[in-house]
């Protein structure tokens, strides 16, 4: 079966900081993984841990781990670094099927400009539905408010560590 077309979320926002801080800070991807790391009501209450290579996703091809349940069922995903080009943009990408309950597979980023002093940061994720059982389902109904929050909880986070 041929596989769907990604659906898209992103968010974009204006950050107190030069480009080089910004990427500095959006590399640090323990900083865009907060959000997965602590308990809160998108997440049921739940939290992922997160589990690094020695090149802590800060290079083509460094993968991370993460894992947890939510809801009582267990979650767990890899993902590898398919692009980075600092100051400017990174990219990293899901491995294999993730065992995620609204989203499945998905292509992650971020791009950076310069805005005065300022960056203006793009980021976005392309992602597929789970694609069988219960998970498909609940994708369709929550898959679209789960990708809008988590973009824009990274961008508020960046926005929010990087103010002066």
């Amino acid at each position: 079966m041929a596989q769907a077309r990604p659906r898209c979320e992103q968010a974009r926002a204006r950050l107190a900081a030069g480009v080089p801080q910004a990427f500095a800070w959006l590399d640090d991807h323990r900083h865009l993984s907060s959000h997965m790391a602590s308990s809160s009501w998108m997440m049921a209450g739940s939290s992922m841990h997160t589990e690094f290579d020695t090149r802590r996703f800060r290079a083509v091809g460094s993968r991370l781990r993460m894992h947890g349940r939510v809801l009582g069922l267990p979650l767990a995903l890899q993902e590898q670094v398919v692009v980075r080009e600092p100051p400017r943009r990174k990219a990293w990408e899901t491995v294999g099927e993730p065992s995620l309950l609204v989203i499945g597979a998905y292509r992650m980023g971020f791009e950076l400009e310069a805005a005065g002093g300022d960056a203006a940061l793009m980021l976005r994720i392309d992602y597929q539905l789970p694609s069988r059982g219960v998970a498909r389902w609940l994708g369709l109904v929550l898959g679209r408010a789960y990708a809008r929050w988590c973009v824009r909880t990274m961008v508020r986070d960046a926005q929010r560590a990087l103010q002066p």
